[in-house]
């Protein structure tokens, strides 16, 4: 795994080990269900990995993949800034599928013509299937499907022919001779039908790929790769956070080391109510791991002080954390390597795959560490998505209890209250959160939600208390529904229990007078504020 670890090239960060020869590689326009599309590969049981569009031919080679998809993106192929791929991508062999943006990208590259369409197609339209056609073989000739584009295909280029319509434009073609296939609208997507059937149709039909990403194989394989790196005598350190990501990386480099990886889990000041006895104790019992308790809670509410932009809260958090990882490593003696548990999303989201202008995201795990970092990274599950995690904890046998955990941000509270950090605030909005997770386990929705949480907002509002007026803190909540957190959907609660949640969190939390909800999905919103 030290090829993923200390990346050359940008691109090589979201790069696949070996053992991922074979599967389908995903090239980003820019699309917002990139994300979608790689995870519909994955549960076909093939694996799939997202790179650059302007990734070189050689490095997608590299991985040596059963085929390619040309992603979506927002761009028009023909404007002077359009995003480019390699096009040596369609002459080097390999099955190609374009989606959206890719299929006009294969048409304009192979002398084709794209046009703005008079009557753009968002939303749901009906498609018309041409019989004989293996992208759509055993689908029915009429398809309910997903569209979001404002250009269409007015000429194909040679060699191909158009195998669906809709009433406005040409929604799929293909040239089976050169094995490359394209479709206007969005198969990767729950609203078009047979979508998951279509995309399995390329990926074993066409690809000839074979279905071997598995928890059991990858857990197997994972521990290997790890014994195999850190030898014999090299021991590790992993911060946990009691979450399933750190749990489940912790309990991988156990199988591979043993007692020679110890665990920290440091109270930053930021964790919930309670949380870093109660989860300190559940992970020495449950799991059998050697943890550490550390608490630092000075350490890190010092330097946030009058920190406001949450770039920075996220750099100087992040910066502690390894400075007290370090610490506690030469209480121990000599310990060469750090784990963490960084999950794809955080890669994806931390890395730009749409060129040097892109505004990403920090994650205390993956950006912001110092340069002088005296460990070299293990991270075990860099390439799984978040319920991908799940099921290999499952594998791992780790309990319900840590497996259904929501998420929670690895720089805690401090991203929930937003604004300044202070003592004052932090505790105001523990007690906020933990009205809602009592309320919303009460209403036994817990682990049907991705997440449901409370923020609080720096403002203040006006409101009537009894017989006088008040200017208090405005909280609000956030509760969504999501498969892996790179696109949420908020979550229509039940009025009867945002009520109670709102009643309580007025009556109960010191200074707050207003509660509201946050109706916003992922994208175009992040599901944290901050």
């Amino acid at each position: 795994m030290a090829d993923i670890l200390k990346p050359e090239h940008p691109a090589a960060s979201l790069a696949a080990p070996a053992r991922t020869r074979g599967g389908i590689v995903v090239l980003d326009f820019g699309g917002q269900y990139t994300q979608l599309i790689a995870r519909r590969i994955r549960e076909l049981g093939v694996y799939s990995v997202i790179l650059p569009c302007w990734t070189p031919l050689e490095e997608v080679e590299a991985l040596e993949p059963a085929g390619v998809i040309l992603s979506g993106g927002p761009a028009s192929v023909y404007e002077p800034d359009a995003p480019l791929c390699d096009a040596k991508v369609l002459e080097a062999g390999k099955p190609v599928l374009g989606i959206c943006y890719g299929l006009q990208w294969i048409a304009q590259q192979l002398g084709g013509k794209v046009e703005r369409a008079e009557r753009r197609e968002y939303g749901p339209a009906e498609l018309n299937v041409e019989e004989g056609s293996k992208l759509f073989e055993g689908l029915p000739p009429r398809l309910r499907i997903w569209n979001s584009h404002g250009d269409h295909i007015a000429a194909l280029p040679p060699g191909f022919r158009a195998v669906g319509m809709t009433a406005n434009a040409i929604a799929a073609a293909e040239d089976p001779a050169r094995r490359i296939y394209a479709v206007q609208f969005h198969p990767e997507v729950r609203h078009t039908d047979r979508g998951t059937d279509l995309l399995r149709n390329f990926v074993f039909g066409v690809c000839g790929a074979e279905a071997n990403w598995t928890p059991r194989a990858f857990a197997e394989k994972t521990v290997e790769e790890i014994r195999a790196r850190v030898g014999e005598e090299g021991r590790a350190v992993c911060g946990l956070s009691g979450g399933v990501d750190s749990a489940v990386a912790a309990t991988l480099v156990h199988r591979a080391i043993g007692n020679r990886l110890t665990c920290v889990f440091v109270n930053n000041g930021l964790l919930r109510r309670g949380e870093f006895w109660r989860t300190l104790e559940g992970l020495r019992e449950t799991l059998g791991l050697k943890v550490v308790g550390v608490d630092a809670t000075e350490r890190f509410l010092e330097p946030l002080g009058g920190v406001t932009d949450p770039e920075e809260k996220r750099r100087r958090i992040g910066e502690v954390f390894i400075r007290v990882f370090e610490e506690e490593a030469r209480k121990l003696g000599r310990v060469e390597f750090l784990v963490q548990g960084t999950l794809y999303p955080d890669v994806i989201e931390s890395v730009s795959v749409r060129g040097p202008s892109a505004t990403i995201k920090t994650h205390h795990n993956v950006g912001g560490l110092p340069e002088d970092l005296e460990f070299e990274l293990i991270e075990p599950l860099r390439e799984l998505f978040k319920d991908e995690v799940r099921r290999l904890g499952a594998e791992l046998g780790l309990p319900a209890e840590i497996l259904h955990r929501q998420p929670f941000p690895g720089p805690g509270l401090a991203v929930r209250v937003l604004g300044e950090v202070t003592l004052e605030r932090l505790e105001a909005l523990r007690v906020a959160d933990e009205i809602v997770e009592q309320e919303v386990r009460r209403a036994g929705l817990y682990e049907k939600l991705w997440q449901a949480f409370a923020v609080l907002l720096p403002v203040r509002t006006v409101g009537v208390m009894g017989d006088q007026r008040s200017y208090g803190y405005v909280v609000a909540l956030r509760a969504v529904e999501s498969e892996d957190g790179m696109t949420a959907d908020w979550a229509r609660l039940p009025a009867e229990l945002l009520e109670r949640i709102a009643v309580r969190i007025v009556n109960e939390v010191a200074g707050v007078n207003r509660v509201v909800y946050d109706v916003s999905s992922k994208p175009p919103s992040t599901i944290e504020w901050e």
